[in-house]
């Protein structure tokens, strides 16, 4: 679009600022990259057509360099036609900005009625890629040059210029004819061809998957290994292609060698890693690497898988390598020492060999940090998970690297999941956290463990953000986990049952996926009475009667297992209530504000939630709120800004109805459950 457009659709668009701020016309750069193209006829009329070309630009003034002073205005797009005599011409080509910037550039243009001669054609591969080829030519008396790639036999030629370079990227490897001819003003031309051949070296990393490329193993001793589709496109390994090596009888060293293009460089990367699906658990993998001219300087190691029918990433560690050698052949032994049968118990799989510099493992904890490992998440649903730069650094993650999720429609469940080398080991440590870097409050993250093989084999829990913005800690209590079972996948949903629709406010961030041991409990602020370890000792006083029972109005905010219930009973005060003593000080550092939910048997019941010092009665804090709804959970809200936090306060007192004796009956009872800092 040039700006002339962009201007008309600003002015359509914002009819209030159409005429008075024009302050963006003003700042727009000069133009930029400019140049001309030529194209003439071939009947000696001299008849030349020029493309001026150019970043930036309401238009051209083409000076046509032949004596005449008055330039050719050419709009943006839009081309000249011009009569030339034989000769050598300077085409000056000013591009103009809209507001009226200028910047030029000089075009050589030949003309000529003799056929080109002396051409020279130069092409050579592109050092980015073996399929791309770049090519310049010249001669003398030529005006153009037109290029045909030969790959395609309707291919319709492109025009370059002497001094030009023009590229081209083959589809697939072969044999082919350029060919380049030369253009004067006459009718005679004059070209020349050059026959390339685009083949593919072969080098790590292998994943089988490049078209066209040639796979020579070479078999020995019972070893056979071919390039198959992938038949197991699962867990960590959802590629097309992968190599297969059926271990038949022969000799207990039976294998396979491919030799590569060029020798590993093991200068730095001297660890190597290679994706394995075994038909057992502890099946050898021996990788080898060797000189081709002489298999005595070599270098191996031996590894053992730890699962059965699934992929997991093998590391072998070549650090201690002579890397003065030459090593350009890859050798793989399934099994040393044992006689292959030629049976599924003796054909294994591989892909994905490749270098890294770090022996790192894909298992817990997952901080997403290590160069040298594939984080390959399996997205579902229209979720997309990847490894980022930490976009937020700062508070409890200062790290470098983190995962990223955006959630986009249509399933209210979509997520990701990555599978890790080995099961999880969940005999002691319990607890699974998260740090969460979400947009908004009260964003649910579902952190789901799956068998590799079976998905209906899993265990989950959710937990709700609690700040925006900022990075926090998640806890996932996994007590109740079957740990008879093996879980090897790490799923991950936001918001489950919300579809999300790819923007910011779907938007998350995760890091430090990780295992803890479950501390003991103490008793403290959270308090939500559902511990099996606690004694929740209440001090009646009063009428006031506090207990913990289960949750008899599982509902709405509150389906937790156990609560706290109070019945103010009669012949007491009106002050009558209960107080819990904690064995630590309550910690007012992070918040001032305290809430509870309650469930109350009618509307305006007033609720005093007051901390005081273990020794002191007279130290002390308190905030009453009254309820707004009936016989329904509700979260009550306390501020206790203007508390004194030099002083200690290890008691929570709870009154209810301050002020009225109550009677016992259902009337004067009341539940309460997670007192918490908000």
């Amino acid at each position: 679009m040039t700006i002339l457009a962009a201007m008309a659709l600003f002015t359509a668009g914002c009819k209030k600022m159409a005429y008075e701020d024009t302050a963006f016309v003003e700042a727009a750069a000069a133009p930029a990259k400019l140049s001309a193209m030529f194209d003439i006829t071939q009947d000696n009329s001299g008849m030349v057509t020029i493309y001026p070309n150019g970043e930036g630009i309401a238009y051209y003034n083409v000076y046509f360099g032949d004596g005449t002073t008055a330039p050719a205005k050419v709009e943006a797009g839009g081309s000249v036609k011009r009569k030339y005599a034989e000769g050598n011409y300077d085409v000056r080509v000013v591009g103009v900005q809209v507001n009226g910037k200028t910047s030029e550039a000089i075009q050589k243009l030949t003309v000529s009625f003799r056929a080109p001669e002396n051409m020279e054609m130069t092409a050579t591969v592109d050092p980015s890629s073996a399929f791309k080829y770049n090519v310049s030519a010249k001669a003398q008396f030529e005006t153009m040059f037109r290029i045909w790639w030969g790959e395609d036999p309707n291919e319709v030629p492109k025009t370059f210029l002497e001094g030009e370079t023009i590229s081209y990227t083959y589809a697939k490897p072969g044999t082919y004819v350029i060919k380049v001819t030369a253009f004067s003003g006459g009718a005679a031309t004059t070209t020349t061809t050059k026959t390339i051949t685009i083949s593919l070296p072969l080098l790590l990393p292998l994943d089988f998957e490049t078209v066209g490329q040639t796979y020579n193993w070479i078999n020995f001793d019972g070893g056979g290994t071919t390039v198959i589709n992938n038949p197991q496109k699962v867990g960590i390994n959802t590629s097309a292609k992968v190599g297969r090596m059926v271990k038949s009888a022969g000799q207990v060293w039976g294998g396979s060698i491919l030799t590569l293009s060029s020798p590993i460089d093991f200068s730095v990367n001297k660890v190597m890693r290679m994706k394995v699906w075994s038909p057992r658990v502890g099946a050898k993998v021996l990788l080898k690497v060797e000189n081709s001219g002489n298999p005595g300087i070599n270098f191996e190691k031996e590894v053992a898988t730890t699962v059965a029918n699934q992929w997991e990433d093998l590391v072998f560690d070549f650090r201690s390598i002579n890397a003065s050698n030459s090593y350009n052949n890859v050798v793989l032994i399934f099994e040393l020492g044992k006689m292959g049968d030629g049976s599924s118990n003796f054909t294994f799989l591989f892909d994905d060999l490749r270098q890294t510099n770090t022996v790192d493992e894909l298992v817990l904890p997952l901080n997403f940090e290590s160069s040298g490992l594939n984080y390959d998440f399996v997205n579902f649903g229209g979720a997309n998970a990847s490894v980022v730069n930490n976009p937020a650094s700062g508070g409890i993650n200062t790290s470098s690297k983190v995962g990223k999720m955006v959630k986009g429609a249509p399933e209210g469940w979509a997520g990701t999941f990555i599978s890790l080398l080995r099961p999880i080991d969940f005999s002691t440590k319990k607890l699974m956290k998260v740090k969460v870097h979400s947009p908004r409050v009260g964003a649910k993250l579902l952190l789901k463990v799956e068998n590799q093989t079976n998905g209906g084999i899993f265990f989950e829990q959710e937990v709700a953000t609690t700040t925006a913005n900022q990075w926090e800690d998640l806890t996932f209590d996994f007590s109740a986990i079957n740990t008879a079972n093996s879980y090897q996948k790490v799923v991950l949903i936001f918001d489950l049952g919300t579809p999300g629709n790819g923007s910011a406010n779907f938007t998350y961030y995760f890091d430090d996926i990780r295992q803890e041991e479950k501390p003991a409990d103490v008793l403290g602020i959270p308090m939500n009475f559902e511990s099996s370890t606690l004694t929740y000792n209440w001090v009646n006083f009063d009428g006031g009667n506090a207990s913990v029972i289960s949750n008899p109005v599982k509902t709405g905010i509150n389906t937790s297992n156990k609560v706290g219930k109070m019945v103010k009973g009669p012949g007491g005060q009106v002050w009558g209530g209960s107080f819990i003593e904690l064995p630590n000080a309550i910690n007012f550092s992070g918040s001032k504000t305290l809430r509870m939910k309650v469930y109350a048997p009618r509307v305006g019941t007033k609720v005093l939630l007051k901390v005081e010092n273990a020794t002191n009665g007279g130290i002390s804090f308190e905030k009453e709120v009254s309820t707004t709804t009936a016989n329904a959970w509700e979260d009550l809200t306390f501020d206790f800004s203007a508390i004194n936090t030099a002083n200690s306060y290890h008691k929570v007192v709870i009154i209810f109805d301050l002020g009225t004796v109550g009677d016992g009956s259902a009337n004067f009872t009341y539940h309460f459950d997670d007192i918490r800092f908000n």
